[in-house]
């Protein structure tokens, strides 16, 4: 039988969608709990920039990307090889899929202490966010057609799966005081507003998929039966257009955004050193022996107006077997082709308006961090996923969940071991450093010995700016004696 599928491409193009289009959470984490955080430390409690011995600093810029997913295989690339030698597979087998992919940028982000009591910050920040995730498939790497796909009995099931993407510009302003300072406690609060423009937005909803074999004119194939599908984008993907000049396209793009809005908030209590101080001593304001830190972060959203080829289908026509989607759909070069190929093949089809909303990934963030002599502390942060409980369609969720980091760290230098163990069940080994004001850090460090998992980790890197002078003079001496 002639194979009338001949877009091999367009079937890989879908499953790399679910792998690496770039998705933000502030994860230096590194740098969660360590007093020397400032600005950096925001996003993970607005109280933390209370507790930090500089009077200001800035962080000129800051980048971090992680990924993870269980469909690709990126192969002959580890961070320190060359790029342009990788290639990819998809995994085969029969499981449920995933994707996940976020990157953050900080420009500007400021941290001003008033006093000891009182701090602000305030800074540029843009996020962005991809996620997909499938029913149970069953896949090899010599499908190449609807007809090679069911054959492996993924007819015999519902089929779903969904894709959501946000990605937006946002300014935040952050106050922070203390709330009680006794001798042994003090309790510090924080709240982050934050305004944003939706820069980017899209989703992709199928469900109850389905198809039953049939024979038609002596024929075996596949008639499909039931489907619901919707799929939406951003409008300003619309104002791009081919005529125009880069620089116009930009401006066209970022003017039709959207505004959306968020806020985080936090609470750090420290339980301060017992060690008894003598006026040989310097200033121990910010030592303790525990720091907590409870926080709530991302509680918001993004919106967008719809684009126009966004589209509800559901149901279809009679008769519609594997055969006739291979032929209808193999000359796709847009979505526009595949709207326009729609008709005839399934029985509703709506053209949605007005605008749609993205979740921000909100979260509920528990840090406990442990003074434990010199320079050496162990930090431990928890992030629980609240997005689910708006019950909105479009939301975003954070792949963090567990992760404990030990490090040595002083005023200039820094070593860190963040071991973590996010949402999608994998656990991750990485590792950071800091040089005054350079911070590099890396999620999985596989990406460095072994040339096959790239796929899953990331990294990360800042640049921060501090005084040559502290509020207090920070220097551990908790253990020395005092001069004779």
């Amino acid at each position: 039988m002639v194979n009338h599928f001949n877009k091999k491409w367009l079937l890989h193009a879908l499953w790399l969608l679910l792998v690496h289009i770039n998705g933000y959470s502030q994860n230096y984490y590194a740098l969660q709990g360590s007093n020397y955080a400032g600005s950096l430390g925001v996003g993970n409690n607005p109280a933390s920039i209370l507790n930090t011995p500089y009077k200001w600093d800035v962080t000129i810029l800051g980048v971090q990307k992680k990924n993870a997913t269980n469909s690709i295989i990126i192969h002959n690339w580890s961070l320190f090889s060359n790029p342009a030698k990788s290639q990819y597979s998809i995994k085969d087998g029969d499981f449920r899929r995933f994707a996940y992919d976020d990157i953050n940028v900080n420009l500007l982000n400021t941290r001003i202490a008033l006093n000891r009591n009182k701090a602000i910050a305030f800074g540029l920040n843009l996020r962005s966010y991809t996620e997909a995730s499938t029913s149970k498939l069953n896949y090899i790497d010599t499908v190449t057609s609807t007809r090679d796909f069911f054959d492996l009995g993924n007819y015999n099931r519902k089929l779903f799966g969904d894709f959501t993407h946000s990605a937006w510009m946002e300014f935040y302003v952050t106050w922070a005081q203390t709330i009680w300072d006794n001798a042994d406690t003090r309790l510090n609060a924080g709240v982050t507003a934050k305004i944003s423009r939706g820069i980017s937005g899209g989703y992709i909803n199928i469900l109850n998929g389905s198809a039953t074999p049939t024979v038609h004119n002596n024929i075996s194939d596949y008639t499909l039966q039931d489907v619901f599908a919707e799929y939406g984008y951003s409008s300003n993907y619309d104002n791009w257009k081919k005529g125009k000049s880069t620089s116009q396209n930009m401006r066209d793009f970022l003017s039709h955004a959207q505004t959306g809005f968020s806020f985080d908030l936090g609470i750090e209590y420290l339980v301060k050193s017992q060690q008894i101080t003598t006026v040989w001593d310097d200033d121990t304001y910010y030592d303790y022996d525990w720091k907590i830190g409870l926080s709530l972060l991302d509680i918001g959203f993004n919106q967008f107006n719809y684009g126009i080829q966004s589209r509800k289908v559901s149901g279809f026509q009679p008769n519609v077997t594997d055969t006739v989607v291979d032929i209808r759909f193999a000359d796709i070069h847009k979505l526009q082709d595949f709207n326009d190929d729609l008709p005839g093949i399934v029985k509703n089809i709506q053209q949605p308006r007005g605008m749609f909303h993205v979740i921000n990934p909100a979260r509920l963030v528990l840090n406990v961090d442990r003074f434990i002599m010199g320079a050496w502390y162990i930090n431990g942060n928890a992030s629980l996923n609240l997005s689910s409980l708006t019950g909105s369609q479009w939301r975003l969720t954070e792949l963090n969940m567990l992760t404990v980091t030990p490090r040595w760290e002083t005023r200039q230098m820094g070593f860190f071991l963040p071991i973590q163990f996010n949402t999608k069940e994998q656990l991750w080994v990485g590792g950071a450093v800091k040089f005054g004001p350079l911070l590099l850090g890396i999620h999985n460090w596989a990406n460095v010995f072994s040339k096959n998992k790239m796929q899953n980790g990331g990294a990360y890197l800042a640049l921060v700016l501090r005084p040559n002078s502290n509020t207090a003079k920070r220097l551990d001496k908790r253990l020395d004696c005092p001069p004779r």
